[in-house]
């Protein structure tokens, strides 16, 4: 079966269908990683967008049960160079194409993924229309002009748990996978769920952590009610701007409990520090992004998904940045002077890419410690 993606400014490319029937609109992005192609179809921050891996060949290891970041993919589609039919890994399950399947998600490949990426490079990050019913051009791209846009929408309420719920599974190893923890855990953690990452919480609990996890609109008055030693502010889809009512509880927070952000949580965070955000041309999506942390010459290779960043001009004389990304000068990290409170852009949680900035989460232990020794 054929299927087409059209792009608002014009641009059509025609390949084959991957995955479920039908339509679909969503912003078109690119993402550099070579590996990892099961955790970015289940991260909950790709709601919204219609995803290219731009690493050639994409389903070579195909899928399993365990390595998902939450209950299902949701973003909107998948576009590869090549889609491997015969997968080979002892923990495959079954191949990228039957998991698109079953989660009716629709997908394109066959067409020549560097020349897309290299029209969103120099074009931007725009938004497109991905079918297998419709292949004229000119009505797709009509389509695709009509087609509401990322920037203004509030994507945290797709994405985020309807309850509160608690956390206990750890981080994986070879010999026993993921392990439930047991015993009385250090610390208690309200995590916010504006789309989190389950590995995200296996690190919390890896380090210690009793974690229960609460909706996005739980108001900062029921989270001090649960008297956690500290909140973390998860990652999560779209545009940080629409999300005033995150912003308000996290300046309720502020002083009260240790505050740790990732991603659309960093960005929350430095709104309510007085900061603002934009709109990246083509974001940062990938597992290889260089961050400079400090003023040294220290250098995390990180992973990231993000089309919005923080506007460090904005940021009041309180908040100091303290991560920035090598290849374009954009914030990745601040801090309070004096307030336990610090996020980043990027991922130290990884799953999929490199550790390098995994001690972030040793770091918000110190705060917890040191709230606990004050005993406030």
């Amino acid at each position: 079966m054929r299927a087409a993606l059209a792009l608002a400014d014009g641009r059509v490319f025609y390949g084959q269908a991957l995955g479920a029937s039908g339509e679909i609109s969503g912003e078109v992005v690119f993402n550099t990683s070579m590996y990892g192609y099961q955790e970015i179809l289940t991260d909950p921050s790709y709601c919204g967008e219609i995803v290219t891996m731009t690493y050639p060949l994409i389903g070579n290891y195909g899928i399993n049960r365990e390595d998902v970041e939450s209950s299902r993919p949701y973003l909107s589609g998948f576009i590869v160079k090549e889609a491997c039919d015969i997968p080979s890994n002892w923990r495959s399950e079954m191949s990228l194409d039957a998991y698109l399947k079953e989660n009716n998600i629709i997908g394109l490949a066959g067409i020549d993924t560097r020349a897309l990426v290299r029209h969103i490079r120099d074009k931007g990050a725009q938004t497109g229309i991905l079918s297998t019913l419709d292949l004229d051009a000119n009505s797709l791209i009509a389509k695709a002009k009509a087609a509401p846009s990322i920037v203004g929408q509030d994507l945290v309420q797709e994405v985020t748990c309807e309850e509160s719920y608690d956390w206990t599974e750890g981080v994986w190893d070879l010999e026993n996978g993921y392990q439930q923890v047991q015993g009385p855990a250090r610390f208690k953690v309200v995590a916010y769920d504006f789309g989190i990452k389950r590995n995200i919480l296996r690190n919390l609990v890896s380090k210690g952590c009793a974690v229960t996890v609460v909706p996005a609109s739980t108001s900062a008055k029921e989270v001090l009610a649960m008297q956690p030693d500290g909140v973390f502010l998860s990652n999560g889809p779209g545009d940080p701007k629409p999300i005033t009512y995150a912003q308000e509880n996290i300046r309720q927070l502020l002083g009260k409990v240790p505050l740790f952000g990732i991603c659309l949580g960093h960005q929350l965070l430095s709104i309510a520090l007085g900061g603002s955000t934009y709109k990246l041309k083509f974001g940062h999506r990938g597992g290889n992004q260089p961050v400079k942390r400090g003023d040294g010459h220290n250098v995390e290779i990180t992973s990231q998904n993000h089309g919005f960043a923080v506007n460090a001009e904005t940021l009041q004389d309180d908040a100091v940045v303290t991560h920035i990304n090598l290849n374009d000068n954009t914030v990745e990290g601040l801090h309070h002077k004096t307030l336990p409170a610090f996020s980043v852009q990027y991922h130290p949680e990884a799953s999929p890419g490199p550790h390098d900035a995994n001690y972030l989460f040793g770091e918000f232990i110190k705060l917890m410690e040191e709230k606990q020794k004050r005993g406030a």
